[in-house]
């Protein structure tokens, strides 16, 4: 990691610090005696090797593991970590194993979101403090589950939501509650992608050699292999992803959320949609879908349209936080302040930087050595995780509009939508209780 990369991380990671609290009931983990933090990764492809990318160029971390169901990309990854970082990592293609070597501090969880909630409870059990991609689980039981387990087991989780951690949405979050757009009243979200319709539909085949697609379906019901359920466009499938919704919708809704302080999923859920475009191409998730999330004092609304890069303002994604005095148009690349015409105040804008998944990796890594709760714990990760989730159902159900009731973790007008709630596991595997 280059030294202008290191300084960027060591300065900004102090304010990113800000939303992390001491938690002084924890323990510090084994760290090495080299003072770094020993990682495994379970789930090596696409996004889940650049997690660990983020992660050791934060320079805290040894890659003492990878575990993965494909033996090709396997050991493809772990040439890769000998070549670009020196180091040999344990290669184990049952998680289980891994779990077992007490030389390991923390686990990347980066697979599908199905295997979410039995990986990070497992190793939560294990002693071991968890970095879980987002959606933190793909029901909406297995993200309670995941909350009770990290605090069973005093460990420090990191949900994947990764801006939490850059100075680019800490800036808009403190303008907004400094008053900078007046009152917020309304947050419009978007997010157009071309994936999100899956991938040109192919018959089932063999499963590819080297691969043990049975272990990776896991929880998940038998079926035969497909390519489009595999490596790639599996989110687009139910049984183990839910859509853009619950992938950049995650993401952009929950700084929705944290421009109020929302820390409990919404109460009302209007969602319409479904798949109306694109029968040529495998998917089950919705290509097209709408929703409004009620709040006690504004909206939050949701758009995607899959098949295509356009969207509002010609941005294929962002979020436009509206209020009386301006609005905030922003997504990754920069923000845009646009004022009203009774505002005298000036129009503003900003770009953005690429740092802020190596900050949220480099705060996960000094919370496991401070026992301070991360930038994104799982009650976070659950909040958003709930309404993306309950948006979908919303539709899947027939229920169009749904009423939530945390308390009692349940909807109030819709038997037929609480059906989905808690998922059904395929033996041997089993939901865990917390």
């Amino acid at each position: 990691m280059s030294a202008t990369r290191r300084k960027f991380i060591r300065d900004t990671a102090t304010a990113a610090a800000a939303v992390s609290i001491a938690n002084p009931l924890r323990t510090f983990a084994n760290v090495s005696s080299t003072n770094k933090v020993n990682v495994g990764l379970i789930g090596v492809n696409g996004h889940g090797f650049n997690v660990l990318k983020y992660h050791y160029e934060t320079g805290k971390i040894n890659c003492a593991g990878l575990c993965d169901i494909d033996k090709n990309r396997l050991e493809t990854r772990a040439a890769e970590v000998l070549k670009n970082y020196g180091q040999k990592p344990k290669i184990y293609s049952d998680f289980r194993k891994m779990l077992e070597d007490k030389d390991i501090d923390a686990i990347i969880v980066a697979t599908p979101d199905h295997w979410h909630c039995l990986l990070a409870v497992y190793a939560c059990q294990a002693g071991k403090d968890v970095y879980l991609e987002k959606p933190m689980a793909n029901t909406i039981e297995e993200c309670n589950i995941i909350v009770n387990a990290a605090k069973r087991y005093n460990r420090i989780v990191q949900i994947g939501q990764q801006q939490r951690s850059d100075p680019l949405w800490l800036k808009i979050n403190r303008m907004i509650k400094e008053g900078r757009i007046g009152k917020l009243r309304k947050v419009n979200i978007w997010a157009n992608f071309v994936y999100g319709i899956g991938g040109p539909k192919k018959p089932d085949q063999p499963v590819p050699e080297g691969v043990d697609f049975n272990f990776w379906l896991g929880p998940a019901p038998l079926r035969s292999f497909n390519p489009n359920r595999f490596h790639g466009y599996w989110r687009m499938f139910w049984d183990y992803g839910g859509g853009l919704l619950t992938d950049w919708g995650v993401h952009l809704i929950d700084m929705a959320f944290w421009a109020k302080d929302i820390i409990s999923p919404p109460e009302n859920i209007l969602a319409s949609g479904g798949n109306f475009s694109f029968k040529d191409h495998d998917h089950e998730t919705f290509d097209t879908l709408s929703v409004i999330f009620g709040m006690d004092d504004y909206t939050i609304t949701w758009e995607n349209t899959s098949g295509t890069e356009n969207g509002p303002w010609n941005k294929s994604y962002g979020l436009a936080f509206i209020g009386d005095l301006a609005t905030i148009l922003v997504n990754r690349t920069g923000y845009k302040l646009i004022p009203e015409s009774t505002n005298p105040e000036a129009e503003e804008s900003e770009m953005g930087v690429k740092e802020q998944c190596y900050l949220h990796a480099d705060n996960f890594i000094e919370c496991i050595k401070s026992r301070k709760t991360p930038n994104c714990p799982p009650e976070t990760g659950r909040a958003v995780a709930i309404a993306v989730h309950s948006a979908n159902i919303a539709v899947r159900s027939g229920a169009g509009l749904l009423l939530w009731d945390d308390k009692t973790n349940r909807f109030t007008n819709s038997e037929e939508a609480n059906k989905y709630i808690v998922p059904e596991y395929r033996k041997p595997w089993e939901l865990p209780l917390m």
